[in-house]
């Protein structure tokens, strides 16, 4: 492809970018305007005199026989859309703001600022550097604020690397716009890979980055390995396949599998046998696996292992990646 052909694709490229960003941003403007009507509404029923506690209860009751399955319309949803009205509604400076942010960088906002001024100053923060929820956390959680507050020269955010997260892919905008689970999770995965892979290539410099969806084929088939190297060291293939859940015994079966193609079909005389890297990230559990031909000797795995990169590290590393901050239900 010369120049000028990658060129225009680029440019092709950024348009799609651009108008699914500004699509997920308009979707994001109506969902907080509805939860900014229904705290409305509840805060304003909720001054009757003929209204307890307990008609929240009903309504969230009636929203559920409704739209089965619906999420952030329990009472404690309610609650808090009533709570989002109630906080800001007499503000005039702040209120235009507040569809400028997801729902998820709003409840972080709430229940993590303790005045008026502070909230006030996260949300433009978060509108000004365009915060996803982990990054926005970050900030929480360094207590920029009041660090910005007590220094007398100008102090910037710490600075949080992103894994590409589109601020307005929220999981309310999701389950609003009634998207699949797997939409999400496709989308982190490729976030993960791309902040993996380059993590790999800081690790040393043996590692030399072949592919990304490295296509084998078998028995007529396709299969694409997430991510492809070789390591100049050990002077094998080195394939790595991450997965957005759970450790199954079955991702090593399929791994092995891999490797036997590049074995066959990629592998050159004079190199060793491929090794396989899998990973399984989840919020509270991240699983490392190496993966090593049956064939190789006790004297070759122990050198494998002592110039591949350990599992701790990668462990921690893809914690730090998965580690997105969740709001409750």
């Amino acid at each position: 492809m010369s120049k000028n052909e990658i060129s225009t694709a680029n440019n092709v490229i950024n348009i799609i970018n651009t108008a699914r960003e500004n699509a997920l941003r308009r979707v994001n403007e109506e969902l907080i305007s509805m939860y900014w009507q229904v705290g409305e509404y509840l805060h304003l029923e909720s001054e009757k005199a003929s209204f307890g506690d307990s008609f929240i209860d009903s309504i969230a009751e009636e929203i559920q026989n409704e739209f089965p399955g619906i999420k952030g319309f329990n009472r404690r949803g309610l609650y808090r859309m009533k709570q989002f009205y109630e906080t800001y509604y007499k503000n005039e400076i702040v209120t235009p703001l507040v569809t400028q942010i997801s729902w998820t960088n709003h409840l972080l906002i709430m229940s993590g600022c303790k005045s008026d001024e502070e909230r006030e100053f996260y949300i433009r923060l978060s509108i000004k550097e365009n915060y996803s929820k982990r990054q926005l956390q970050r900030q929480l959680d360094s207590g920029y604020f009041e660090r910005y507050m007590l220094s007398k020269d100008t102090l910037l955010p710490e600075k949080v690397k992103s894994l590409g997260e589109n601020p307005f892919l929220d999981s309310y905008v999701m389950e609003f716009l009634d998207l699949p689970n797997e939409f999400h999770e496709n989308d982190l995965r490729k976030a993960l890979l791309k902040n993996m892979k380059d993590f790999i290539l800081e690790l040393g410099k043996d590692f030399t980055f072949i592919d990304e969806e490295y296509r084998v084929q078998v028995g007529g088939d396709d299969f694409r390995i997430d991510l492809l190297f070789y390591h100049r060291g050990l002077q094998c293939l080195v394939a790595i396949e991450l997965k957005v859940g759970k450790f199954k015994p079955e991702y090593v079966s399929k791994l092995d599998f891999y490797l036997e193609a590049l074995d066959r079909q990629v592998k050159k005389e004079n190199e060793n046998p491929s090794v396989g890297l899998l990973l399984c990230a989840t919020k509270n559990d991240e699983v490392v696996e190496y993966s090593m031909s049956r064939t190789m000797s006790p004297m070759m795995v122990a050198e494998y292992k002592l110039q591949l990169p350990d599992k701790e590290v990668l462990q921690k590393k893809l914690q730090e990646l998965i580690n997105i901050p969740l709001i409750e239900e």
